[in-house]
Parts: C-alpha cells; sequence; structure tokens
C-alpha cells in the first residue's frame, strides 16, 4: 500500500484526489495549513521524517490573482519557496514529487494550443511565482511530474459555482467572450495524477479536458446543463483584466505522445460534475 500525501487537501484538486483514490490501495495522508505550513522548512522536514510518504502531491498554492500582485513576497514564498521545502524533503526520504502549476505560465502570444515544449512567459505575479516554483522541482527532484491545468472546477468556489450562485439572485451576469481556454473538472485532473501516481513517468503533462471554449460559451453550457437558460441573463463583455491570458488554450501533447488517456471532453466532463453534484455545491 502506497502513502500518498497530498498538501493544500481541502482545495479544488486536493478534494478530488481524496474522493478518488481508494483507501484500500493507498494510504492516504492530508495536511492544509494548519496541519503543516509548507513555507516552513522545519515542519515540512519533521512530518516527512516521521510519516515518510512514498508519493507527494502538492496541490498547495496561493492562488488569488490580484493578492499575488499585491504581496508578492506571499506569492513566492508559497509558490516558490513552499515548492523547494516539500521538494527537498521529498528527495531526501526519496518520494516522488507531484507539482499542480497552472496555464498560467503562459502569456497569451500563441495562435494555437499550448504544449509542454513551448516557451513559457507568465504575465503576472501569480504566473511567475508558479514558475518559479517548476523550475525549482526541476533543479531538486529526480523523480517529479508538473502537471499544468487550466480553468478547474469542484468541490468549492469556482467559476461554476459563481454563476449558479447568481441564479434567482441577480437578473444579469457578464462573461468575457474574450477570453478562451479549457474548462476542467477536477476530477479528470485527479485521474491523471492517478496515473502518475501508480506509475513511473516522470516530466511535465498538460492535463484539461479535450475542445476549448471562451468563458461566454462555458457559462451558456453551465446555464443549459442546470435548466437555467431562462432565469438569468448573460452579457458578452470584453474583459479588461491584463493579468490572465486572453488565450490560453492547452494542449495534452506528452499525454498523447506517452499513451496515457486524457481527460474527457469539456462539454462530458461538466455535465457529468453537474450532474453528480445537483448543480449547486
Amino acid at each position: 500500500m502506497l502513502n500518498v500525501l497530498i498538501t493544500g487537501a481541502q482545495g479544488h484538486v486536493g478534494s478530488a484526489l481524496q474522493q478518488l483514490l481508494d483507501s484500500r490501495q493507498y494510504r492516504i495522508l492530508t495536511t492544509d495549513i494548519d496541519e503543516m505550513d509548507i513555507t516552513n522548512h522545519d515542519q515540512v522536514a519533521q512530518y516527512m521524517k516521521i510519516n515518510r510518504p512514498d508519493v507527494i502531491i502538492n496541490c498547495a498554492g496561493f492562488t488569488d490573482v490580484e493578492g499575488c500582485e499585491k504581496d508578492p513576497d506571499k506569492a513566492y514564498l508559497v509558490n516558490a519557496i513552499g515548492v523547494r521545502n516539500l521538494a527537498e524533503a521529498a528527495e531526501e526520504i526519496n518520494a516522488k514529487f507531484i507539482q499542480i502549476s497552472t496555464d498560467d505560465v503562459f502569456n497569451s502570444k500563441a495562435e494555437r494550443p499550448y504544449n509542454e515544449f513551448d516557451e513559457t512567459s507568465p504575465k503576472s505575479v501569480y504566473g511567475k511565482s508558479k514558475l518559479a516554483g517548476e523550475k525549482i522541482v526541476t533543479q531538486l527532484c529526480n523523480r517529479f511530474v508538473i502537471i499544468r491545468s487550466s480553468w478547474n472546477y469542484g468541490i468549492g468556489k469556482d467559476f461554476v459555482d459563481e454563476l449558479l450562485s447568481a441564479v434567482g439572485k441577480k437578473e444579469t451576469f457578464n462573461v468575457a467572450q474574450n477570453r478562451y481556454g479549457v474548462p476542467t473538472s477536477t476530477k479528470e485532473v485527479a485521474k491523471v495524477i492517478q496515473h502518475f501516481i501508480d506509475h513511473d513517468e516522470y516530466g511535465i503533462y498538460h492535463a484539461v479536458c479535450k475542445g476549448s471554449c471562451n468563458r461566454y460559451e462555458f457559462a451558456q453550457a453551465i446555464l443549459e446543463y442546470t435548466g437555467n437558460t431562462d432565469k438569468i441573463k448573460l452579457i458578452p463583455v470584453d474583459r479588461t483584466d491584463v493579468l490572465r491570458p486572453d488565450y490560453c488554450v492547452l494542449d495534452n501533447m506528452m499525454l498523447r505522445l506517452t499513451g496515457v488517456e486524457e481527460p474527457a471532453e469539456w462539454r462530458t466532463a461538466l455535465k457529468e460534475y453537474l450532474d453528480e453534484t445537483g448543480g449547486l455545491e
């Protein structure tokens, strides 16, 4: 039985992993900041020596994009130094290290989906700090997997939850029509992570659902699948936020080339998620 540690276990991906992984097959260890602060080097080292996980999956991060701009020290402390602490500890106990990253490491300039071999050039402090974490992992770890995903939704607050929570409370809802990406269920991301828990394959991988859309099309699908199309009016707008990439469609090239099963088509995964949750958290 593998000992699997999930840091940031209360977040979207961490929660999805706990639901997916069978406790008869894995001994699941979970931590969040109250149990182990990844930015505290001594805490991390002590925890790893005592519990000695075989696999460390880092789902922890400072993901508030505007918050990262206001407090870059915190962004780099969590998204880079915290990752360093975990990576060093993983090497010390010979554990496999799986780092969850983001599409924000790219910059909107592509005219086709970004694959794992494309040059990174983040615009925001958030993206830069996550890229710093990636680089640290590649420098410190021999057995690592970096998984980049985008537009994740699942248990907790996200775009799906925000839109459905507005139904019945607002008459209109503004949605960006000029921002393109890939809505991806964290359940689908968790399936990819499980593959890397079970197999000795390493490197940088994109893990997003198949296809792509803009935010407005994503919102339309959410309302359609929950029967709320007539209950709130979507207003297409042009996004002016310069911190997030306008075009950040990822291509699962590495999954495809290495024969790893890709996540489902985005509409299929969305409908499955909404059917399972009843639409609202």
